[in-house]
């Protein structure tokens, strides 16, 4: 079924690259549009555009294609620029899916963006993506806040060394944090707990929690207790556990060529990962249902904010996110003033270090598909969302309604409601050429950032803030080409990993190994050795043994 799906896309993209392909034969020598103006940077005709935007579903959230901040993009790309501009909602959840069918189907939008870069890469090899690297170079002197906020790090971070040609252009990760573990800082009290500061002393917490139902949640509730929570996502949400038993002796050289796994699921050691997650699920530790709802699901933050939940690792700050939606507001709310999360720092590695293994500066990809007939007003949309005023405006809003200024210059956010509503922390989702919160100022941005989660104490957010990134690991970019092998694998590696830790971790612990292995084996043969094999060959022809 899923290869027949897959044929109809890709004869879909095929038709559309035929209608199409002029524009790719016009790569190679630009001609001037008369119709603009680079002195003004604005067309004479009306030109129009549609643009991707992620819709999460957000519950009582705005309508992701038409709010206020969609309308200061409009009215502000057509009176700059002479450029109308259209939004085009897709599921944040299934963006991978949902763009290979419109990319297939030759109606994806002229600006379009995802976390996959190996989805860009099979259209482009099929000619269904634009190379950017001719019209950035033309372009260049009427793209300067682009320029400015990206350089040439991130725009020519994939840049085929080879061919010179440029698929996607990266955003700006400018708070590189990731993941925090998560603990109920009252039930620490409650049982007269330390801070746990290793794995030892977090496992002896969460069977405290465990043991202590009644106490802690009292006899009516007590059966609802989970002490640790994860997902789906194990990958993700189990990740500084997982990581402390990756050896510090790793080399960057490791790190890409097992590395085009974002979970990092092919690290030396994360074997030993999921056998301790699988003893604690056997161990009453775990919920039980965690592999039963899929991304996006609200039950497991229903969890927390009811308060049965002891423990978690996510995002950085998941629980202060959402203003009074957030997991912290609600579960005070229901609770008490006193419940809260806040972040410690329990998983030392092999040399006694909180390592984070934390990716390049680098984000979204954003690209154009070759459908696109407009790559000069896409490229001014890019350069006008990175204008630091604009993109300032869509992370805070407008005064008074989404934020206020402090004496000292701090800008704190404030709870709005209908069309000023933000779905995304910072509004990401609009300033797709940065993912974090810069407000022009270092220090009135690092102040603004401990305001920004209305209803929390900044001390939680300072805390988190810190702790983040403590002892980090940086990704560095290693440019090898193409790696042919990853073509089309991710969506399938991606479900057999997410699979395989599924079913490591309910596995009756005497048949660990053998679920393990097996499962292994099977994503290896199934493409992940051949990915493998092709990055060691690529990367010791440029860079050496």
């Amino acid at each position: 079924m899923r290869r027949g799906w897959l044929g109809l896309l890709l004869a879909l993209l095929v038709a559309a690259v035929l209608v199409f392909g002029s524009v790719a034969t016009s790569l190679a020598a630009i001609p001037d549009d008369p119709d603009f103006d680079p002195v003004t940077r604005r067309f004479g005709r009306t030109r129009s555009i549609t643009v991707e935007v992620y819709d999460r579903g957000n519950p009582g959230g705005s309508p992701p294609e038409d709010n206020a901040f969609t309308d200061f993009i409009k009215e502000g790309m057509l009176r700059d620029h002479n450029v109308r501009v259209t939004f085009v909602p897709i599921p944040r959840w299934t963006e991978v899916e949902v763009i290979n069918a419109r990319l297939a189907a030759g109606d994806a939008p002229d600006v379009a963006v995802t976390y996959s870069y190996p989805t860009i890469q099979t259209y482009a090899n099929m000619g269904g993506v634009i190379d950017l690297a001719p019209y950035l170079e033309k372009y260049k002197d009427v793209l300067p806040n682009l320029w400015e906020l990206l350089g040439d790090t991130n725009i020519y971070w994939n840049r085929d060394p080879n061919t010179g040609r440029v698929w996607a252009i990266e955003a700006l990760l400018f708070q590189n944090k990731r993941i925090n573990t998560f603990v109920r800082e009252d039930w620490l009290k409650k049982l007269g707990l330390p801070e746990p500061r290793t794995l030892e002393e977090f496992e002896n917490m969460l069977r405290a929690f465990r043991d202590n139902a009644e106490l802690l949640l009292g006899p009516e509730m007590a059966h609802e207790m989970i002490p640790f929570s994860i997902s789906q996502d194990v990958g993700w949400r189990a990740d500084h556990l997982l990581m402390s038993f990756v050896p510090e002796s790793l080399t960057d050289k490791e790190m890409f060529i097992y590395g085009f796994d974002d979970r990092h699921f092919l690290f030396p050691g994360y074997k030993e990962g999921v056998r301790k997650l699988n003893q604690w699920y056997h161990e009453g530790l775990i919920w039980p249902d965690f592999a039963l709802y899929p991304p996006g699901d609200q039950t497991e933050d229903n969890n927390m904010k009811k308060g049965v939940v002891g423990a978690f690792i996510h995002n950085w700050d998941y629980p202060y996110r959402n203003g009074e939606d957030s997991i912290h507001v609600g579960l005070q709310r229901l609770v008490g003033p006193e419940a809260a999360f806040i972040a410690v720092e329990p998983f030392p590695n092999d040399a006694g270090i909180y390592r984070k293994f934390l990716s390049a500066p680098i984000d979204r990809k954003v690209f154009f598909p070759i459908t696109n007939r407009e790559p000069l007003a896409s490229l001014l949309y890019l350069d006008w969302i990175s204008k630091l005023e604009n993109r300032r405006h869509l992370q805070i809003g407008w005064e008074g309604i989404n934020h206020q200024v402090l004496p000292d210059g701090a800008v704190q956010l404030l709870q709005a409601t209908g069309r000023y509503i933000m779905n995304s922390p910072q509004n990401i989702d609009y300033t797709l050429t940065i993912n974090g919160l810069d407000l022009g100022d270092p220090e009135i941005t690092a102040k603004s950032i401990a305001l920004n989660y209305p209803g929390v104490d900044a001390r939680y957010i300072e805390r988190a803030y810190r702790i983040t990134d403590n002892e980090a690991r940086y990704g560095k970019n290693f440019q090898v080409g193409e790696i042919k092998a990853e073509e089309g694998m991710q969506t399938v590696l991606t479900q057999k990993r997410d699979n395989l830790l599924a079913r490591a971790i309910v596995a009756p612990p005497d048949q660990f190994d053998r679920v393990w292995d097996e499962g292994f084996a099977d994503y290896l043969r199934s493409g992940g050795q051949a990915i493998i094999n092709e990055r060691l060959q690529k990367y010791e022809a440029i860079y050496g043994e």
